[in-house]
């Protein structure tokens, strides 16, 4: 990172500094003088362009939230099928993880987990997560003819969330297993097409 302080402002090399970090290590074992020290800034730069830490956590989030959205827009754009469409979203989760180099579980869960104070400024982009995973799946579970929408997103979003767990716990591969238990809920919510 030492070569890009020249060329990459300030303000990106904290974000990407965070990233790295607060993802790797955890937000609250992750101190400010890490990300200042790995990002080659000073505290006043950082204060001027996040206010703190807190600032800094959900610039983090909320950077990480359109990266994702991004990668799961990507991958929806090139499925067709009622049900490779709502499979997208462990498609996604899967080139997520190759683009990011992620080695462990979802960032927003250990987020929520670590931040449960409802007026932390990254939760606002906690429940971003939350609500594009439940509203897309509802969207892409009454466009495929879903008998009951809501049971089909409830039992889909068991089975992502179930798939990062499995990674944050160091699980070989979840995606197949993961797969076959959303290709079973999405028949027995007999979406049409097949499954």
């Amino acid at each position: 990172m030492a070569a890009d302080r020249t060329t990459t402002p300030a303000r990106e090399r904290l974000l990407e500094a965070a990233d790295r970090l607060f993802y790797a290590r955890g937000i609250a074992a992750t101190g400010v003088d890490a990300v200042l020290q790995l990002a080659g800034a000073s505290p006043a730069t950082l204060y001027a362009h996040f206010a703190g830490k807190d600032g800094l956590v959900a610039a983090y989030l909320e950077r990480r939230h359109h990266r994702w959205r991004a990668t799961w827009d990507a991958v929806l754009a090139g499925a067709e099928d009622p049900v490779d469409r709502l499979l997208s979203v462990l498609d996604a989760l899967v080139l997520f993880r190759r683009q990011e180099g992620a080695t462990r579980g979802c960032a927003f869960l250990a987020a929520a987990a670590e931040l449960p104070a409802a007026d932390h400024p990254a939760r606002a982009w906690i429940e971003a997560d939350t609500t594009l995973l439940h509203h897309r799946l509802h969207e892409l579970a009454l466009a495929s003819g879903a008998d009951d929408p809501r049971a089909l997103v409830a039992e889909l979003v068991l089975v992502y969330d179930g798939t990062l767990a499995a990674y944050a716990r160091g699980a070989p591969d979840p995606v197949p297993a993961a797969r076959e238990l959303a290709r079973h809920a999405i028949r027995r919510h007999s979406v049409t097409g097949s499954a």
